[in-house]
């Protein structure tokens, strides 16, 4: 759409007017008529017609430099698996290692490092999912997916952040959105399993019980595998 920023001391004549029409029927069917304007009045309705429409789509169009679209700053980085500008998805992993993690008291674990399998990050402006792997070779399209192996992590792989403050929506950087959603994550306190729903092979709790602050490394057996994968996300 033009913009008119620099003409707001023009004073513009009204030449046309649309009147959107729907029927109250169980169709709901609908139709757009049409009007030319004279001294501020309507006149001459009719059905709109083609090259009218043509004129009002060109009109609507929106250049795509001004969607905010995801892009790269840079080169990509080698653990990106995928991205998808205009629905802002991207897709990458992460291999075993140590991270800090908080717990909610009410859990007993304290906060601390622990070692943590390697992820995959599913993710757009909005939302997150997360699933774990079971080697730190980087995926393929038939690679199977394990639970992750965290609190507030539903079934599905969509993680609750709770009442963090997420503030991904502006960015235009796939590095930046990797980024934000990792700290995100490892910076929000882990509380509760989701509808029931326990991630690994045992008791979550007395795994990270076991893992915080020991150096010891994750325990792969305690991964457990979903039905899905790769693929089946892309």
């Amino acid at each position: 759409m033009e913009d008119i920023t620099n003409s707001f001391g023009t004073y513009f004549d009204p030449i046309c007017a649309l009147v959107f029409y729907q029927g109250n029927s169980a169709y709901t069917e609908s139709y757009v008529e049409y009007f030319d304007m004279k001294d501020g009045l309507p006149i001459n309705p009719h059905p709109i017609t083609v090259l009218e429409g043509q004129r009002l789509a060109t009109a609507l169009q929106v250049k795509e430099e001004n969607m905010n679209l995801l892009r790269s700053d840079g080169i990509l980085p080698n653990n990106l698996l995928s991205f998808d500008a205009k629905s802002s998805t991207i897709v990458w992993f992460t291999k075993a290692g140590v991270r800090e993690l908080f717990f909610d008291k009410n859990l007993g674990i304290q906060s601390g490092k622990a070692h943590i399998p390697p992820l995959v990050w599913i993710a757009d402006r909005k939302t997150l999912h997360l699933y774990a792997l079971s080697s730190n070779r980087k995926p393929t399209l038939n690679t199977p997916l394990l639970y992750a192996p965290f609190f507030n992590v539903y079934e599905n792989g969509s993680v609750c952040m709770g009442t963090v403050d997420i503030a991904t929506a502006e960015t235009e950087s796939v590095n930046e959105l990797m980024m934000l959603w990792e700290n995100y994550f490892f910076n929000s306190y882990f509380s509760h399993l989701m509808s029931g729903h326990n991630p690994v092979n045992g008791n979550c709790v007395m795994l990270w019980e076991n893992l915080i602050g020991t150096g010891r490394s994750f325990p792969s057996e305690m991964l457990l595998k979903t039905t899905k994968k790769l693929k089946d996300m892309l």
